[in-house]
């Protein structure tokens, strides 16, 4: 026997957790969800949805009654932007980016990892 063979990895657990329905996400209109103790939001744009942090970065701001609109999200404290795609703090006062976290979507169901994208 070759002692020198790897041995069969077992496959990572899914770290996706299901949050959530596509109906129950109305269409640009943040949904707070947690995952794992997380807190973060979903937004529904098109066929895409986004999980973001929940927090604005400028200051400790919810971002759930942010205004959405052509793939950005608003604070509704100091009006900083949010790219919902990549995280980018796009206006100031916020220069730092939301965290991002993966979707998956199967079956209408929405599932998100609690591990932020890198």
């Amino acid at each position: 026997m070759n002692q020198n063979a790897t041995q069969p990895q077992s496959p990572e657990p899914d770290p996706f957790v299901e949050v959530a329905t596509l109906s129950d996400i109305e269409p640009e209109e943040p949904l707070h969800v947690q995952v794992q103790g997380t807190p973060m939001l979903l937004v529904r744009v098109g066929v895409e949805v986004f999980a973001i942090g929940e927090t604005c970065t400028h200051e400790t701001a919810s971002l759930e009654s942010g205004f959405v609109e052509d793939g950005c999200i608003e604070c509704p404290r100091h009006g900083a932007k949010f790219d919902l795609r990549s995280g980018a703090a796009l206006t100031l006062p916020a220069t730092r980016a939301l965290p991002r976290y993966p979707v998956r979507l199967a079956d209408g169901r929405v599932f998100v990892s609690p591990q932020p994208k890198g």
